[in-house]
């Protein structure tokens, strides 16, 4: 990230003198790349974390991987009536970056989508 006029710039090794393990940073320079939220797991309130060196968001997170314990439906949204993007099969992958309200968002990498499945439908993957 670019800093303002008034504050220092940030050194990417810069350490404590009591602590010797130097501080790994990255800096986002210039504008957040636009991604297609139909494949790149980012919205406006999140993004995974993956992502960090590309976008800017509010909120990261790391993904859990899921699998899917029966067949079901990957939306573009969260109400059943938004648009089908594909049907996940039981034993495809699941990366969730958010679980609420009964429902998961994240990606479908077999698919290369980013969508909701129902939560209910995914198992942990050990």
């Amino acid at each position: 990230m670019q800093n303002s006029d008034n504050s220092s710039p940030a050194t990417a090794s810069a350490a404590p003198a009591d602590n010797p393990h130097p501080r790994n940073r990255f800096a986002l320079t210039g504008r957040s790349a636009q991604l297609d939220p139909r494949h790149e797991p980012v919205r406006r309130d999140l993004a995974d974390v993956r992502l960090a060196d590309r976008v800017f968001a509010p909120h990261y997170a790391a993904h859990l991987t899921h699998v899917a314990t029966r067949a079901t439906a990957l939306r573009a949204g969260r109400d059943a009536g938004t648009e089908l993007l594909a049907t996940l099969n039981a034993g495809d992958l699941f990366e969730a970056l958010e679980l609420s309200a009964g429902l998961a968002w994240g990606s479908a990498p077999a698919h290369g989508l980013v969508g909701y499945v129902a939560a209910s439908d995914l198992g942990r993957v050990a």
